[in-house]
């Protein structure tokens, strides 16, 4: 694995839904740098790929109530332990589960294991609620997936707050997740 600045010289045998993922994020003029990988399907990988970057990546959840009528895209540090318990209490929604493939699909365009917050772009109707652990806020940088699972980005958290999200249409909720036994 390497670390590019920017988006691959060439787009062939990549996904449309990553390429406008660098589209969008070009024309907001944000700097992020890319290495690309085999899919992570385990910590070990993940490990490398945070130790290219630099950076943590962060566990992005998609998650809905029962009735799926409210949607949650949860951006947590990769090694916090999750609990719905936990998470419920602060947006008074019980019974969270994690949302299926169709609606990751549906609503981000992105399939399981490229769960990001760059799927956002693809929310115009914001359906999904945007809900950050008050750590990843805290970092100086963050690393998520741009909507495929193949490659990771590393880019300034206050460029993903500040510039990001408002081009998207969506606000954010911070949480305080303890993760522990």
């Amino acid at each position: 694995m390497e670390l590019f600045n920017g988006r691959p010289e060439n787009a062939e045998g990549r996904l449309p839904r990553e390429i406008r993922t660098y589209d969008f994020l070009d024309d907001l003029g944000i700097k992020y740098q890319r290495t690309d990988h085999e899919p992570a399907n385990n910590m070990e990988a993940c490990n490398e790929i945070d130790a290219i970057l630099g950076v943590l990546i962060c566990k992005n959840l998609f998650l809905c109530n029962r009735q799926k009528t409210n949607f949650y895209l949860l951006m947590m540090p990769g090694d916090k332990k999750f609990k719905t318990k936990e998470l419920s209490a602060q947006i008074n929604s019980a019974r969270l589960s994690f949302a299926g493939p169709e609606d990751m699909l549906k609503y981000l365009d992105i399939e399981p294991g490229a769960v990001s917050i760059m799927g956002l772009m693809n929310d115009k109707d914001h359906k999904v609620q945007l809900l950050i652990d008050e750590d990843v806020l805290a970092g100086e940088q963050l690393g998520c997936h741009p909507c495929v699972c193949t490659s990771s980005l590393k880019m300034k958290t206050a460029d993903v707050i500040d510039k990001f999200l408002p081009a998207t249409g969506h606000t954010y909720q911070t949480v305080h997740l303890v993760g522990e036994d």
